[in-house]
């Protein structure tokens, strides 16, 4: 079922609330979770972030109940190459793109998305599918899909990033995977910052604090070097609508997990975190650049670490951060593998040759650059 999409796509009308329903039962029951792709998330980035956007909602059903979901946008380019392909939708932030299938339908899932592609006129060139896990459920679908149809598809990029997955402690996952000196490092700056005023780590609890705790997330994030180069959430309206949208829809749905520290009262720190069935994906981190000396981007970490490993409703948390990153990386040890796949597209007549060319095409362009570099 393809569905084009509109700005107000979470209007309270009751057809709105049916599909609401319907992907609240498919996020409950996903084989792989995507916080982005929740109900909550997906319909405040469709409402704030999709203007002009094209996104189609590609939606597999089985005997009436939703099976898969997958938001996708036709792009004008693949990278640098002049030549249009469905992409999965991942807007500025969104740092996961796994559709949700049903647990158990996956390969169902699949061949529904992959069959409504191949039928689609607007689907041009082939589907490009960024930021999987390479070992969770969707990739594992596509690969014995793929082989079963004979569809080309191949991997185009991948890379690890930090997570956190462990039946530790969090103070025995400390002394165990973070270096004695770096703890020592710490324990002095928060020594330190300690020395002036009380320092207090706080979890959102109540619903009556989100909007001060929005803005002051907004006004902590703004006041450094994002708002100097115009990437904080508050340097856009549709950026600061969603986030103030997607904030409150998850809390409602229990799927907020926001932290913050304060210094005699002020945020110094804040980590915007959302959850989805036993895991979360972090956010958004914002610190108080003038007390830059105390890294209290990183003591926040550290209350996060404790609150993870203290909540027997949460088993991991994907860091969402870029590959190698130098802080998130030296306090976590468990890395999860991000991949992109490049995925033929069927079809009839000079459609399908159409696409095979791309598909041909894109895949030569790629190979001939790995030579260039010496790294074929």
């Amino acid at each position: 079922m393809d569905m084009a999409t509109h700005p107000s796509a979470s209007a309270g009308h009751p057809h709105a609330r049916l599909r609401r329903a319907r992907w609240a039962d498919l996020a409950s029951a996903a084989a792989e979770a995507n916080a982005f792709y929740a109900p909550d998330m997906l319909e405040a980035a469709l409402d704030h972030l999709a203007v002009h956007k094209g996104v189609r909602l590609i939606e597999a059903q089985e005997e009436g109940r939703s099976i898969g979901l997958l938001p996708v946008i036709m792009a004008p380019n693949h990278g640098r190459l002049p030549v249009p392909c469905v992409v999965n939708w991942m807007h500025d932030h969104c740092f996961f793109g796994a559709p949700l299938v049903r647990q158990g339908h996956e390969l169902a899932a699949w061949r529904s998305f992959l069959a409504q592609l191949d039928d689609a006129d607007w689907a041009s060139g082939f589907l490009h599918l960024e930021s999987l896990d390479a070992a969770g459920a969707n990739a594992a679908a596509l690969e014995a899909l793929c082989v079963e149809q004979r569809r080309g598809r191949r991997e185009i990029h991948r890379y690890d990033r930090a997570m956190l997955r462990s039946d530790l402690s969090a103070d025995d996952y400390w002394e165990t995977h973070v270096r004695a000196k770096k703890r020592k490092e710490l324990r002095r700056l928060q020594k330190r910052l300690a020395e002036l005023g009380h320092m207090e780590p706080r979890l959102l609890a109540s619903a009556a604090d989100l909007p001060l705790w929005c803005q002051d997330f907004l006004t902590l994030e703004a006041s450094g070097w994002k708002g100097q180069h115009g990437t904080a959430l508050a340097c856009k309206k549709g950026d600061e609508a969603f986030f103030r949208t997607a904030c409150a829809a998850a809390l409602e749905a229990g799927r907020l997990h926001f932290l913050r520290m304060d210094l005699d009262g002020r945020a110094i720190a804040m980590l915007v975190n959302f959850r989805h069935g036993e895991g979360a994906f972090s956010f958004k981190i914002a610190f108080d650049e003038a007390l830059g000396r105390f890294s209290p981007g990183v003591l926040i970490e550290i209350a996060n670490l404790h609150a993870v490993q203290g909540d027997p409703g949460m088993t991991w948390m994907d860091s969402c951060a870029a590959a190698d990153h130098p802080m998130i990386d030296s306090l976590w040890a468990e890395r999860r593998t991000i991949v992109q796949y490049r995925i033929a597209l069927h079809g009839r007549g000079v459609r399908r040759l159409a696409r095979g060319a791309a598909f041909t095409l894109a895949n030569g362009v790629e190979r001939i650059s790995q030579i260039m570099k010496g790294q074929a």
